[in-house]
């Protein structure tokens, strides 16, 4: 059986974590994009303006999403190589 040092079994959970925030964030955000196109409106006039604030508010919410997917993306990426850094040097420290 293998030994995985505590500090790599750290970092591995935290990027576990991390990465599942982040594959829940950007599954949040395709859902509000699929649903921008769901409604169906009978009378033109009130169809142009409750789609106009709807698009508006759902364009709003993904522009709030898109700065800490793209923050957990950087950090979760750098968990990565960071576990698989101290992955080789502890190998090559035991070779």
């Amino acid at each position: 059986m293998t030994f995985i040092p505590n500090p790599l079994l750290y970092l591995l959970l935290f990027w576990v974590a991390i990465t599942g925030v982040l594959a829940a964030l950007v599954t949040y955000r395709a859902t509000l994009s699929r649903v921008e196109d769901d409604s169906l409106y009978l009378n033109k006039a009130e169809a142009m303006i409750l789609m106009a604030f709807e698009h508006d508010a759902l364009v709003a919410k993904m522009n709030r999403l898109g700065r800490p997917i793209m923050a957990l993306a950087v950090f979760s990426g750098t968990l990565l190589l960071a576990s698989a850094g101290l992955w080789l040097w502890t190998g090559f420290k035991s070779f």
